[in-house]
């Protein structure tokens, strides 16, 4: 099983991402589901803590979904490419606006410098490419130890703060 960052620690990732073209719910624990097949197969995966989705970075949850994406385990986030941020916004929509308080992972092309600014944003949970250090980005989510913004995980700003 490949490793990931989780919750500031290197750990094994039991989690299996499915690919955007399937269009079944394939047989098995801890999918990944996308988020069109999540919605298409909803009533049947009710009540299943194995299953979890991911956002593509132009897809946004519906309002109609949010009570149901709030029971999830595991919400991911994928970036195409590591110019697209999207995903940034993506997360924190899913923190603040749709209070979800699972975990929130970023999949696909997710860059070590990135690392800090997507856990200002709520991202608990990344999956780095292959062949990266995963105990040396672990350093990398402490970049910076004081922000003059709020965020996720700041909600004052630093001048409320001294």
């Amino acid at each position: 099983m490949p490793e990931i960052i989780k919750h500031n620690s290197v750990t094994r990732d039991d989690w299996q991402v499915v690919t955007a073209d399937t269009t079944a719910v394939p047989a098995g624990s801890n999918l990944l589901l996308p988020y069109p097949l999540w919605q298409q197969q909803r009533t049947a995966l009710a009540g299943r803590s194995d299953i979890g989705i991911w956002f593509d970075s132009a897809e946004l949850p519906s309002a109609e979904d949010t009570a149901a994406i709030q029971q999830l385990p595991l919400i991911a986030i994928h970036f195409p490419v590591f110019t697209d941020g999207r995903g940034f916004s993506i997360a924190r929509l899913l923190r603040e606006r749709f209070g979800y308080r699972g975990e929130l992972r970023a999949i696909g092309y997710v860059l070590r410098d990135q690392l800090c600014f997507l856990k200002r944003c709520g991202v608990d949970s990344f999956v780095l490419p292959e062949g990266t250090n995963l105990q040396a980005a672990l350093a990398s989510l402490d970049d910076f130890t004081e922000y003059y913004q709020t965020s996720v995980d700041q909600p004052q700003p630093l001048f409320r703060r001294l």
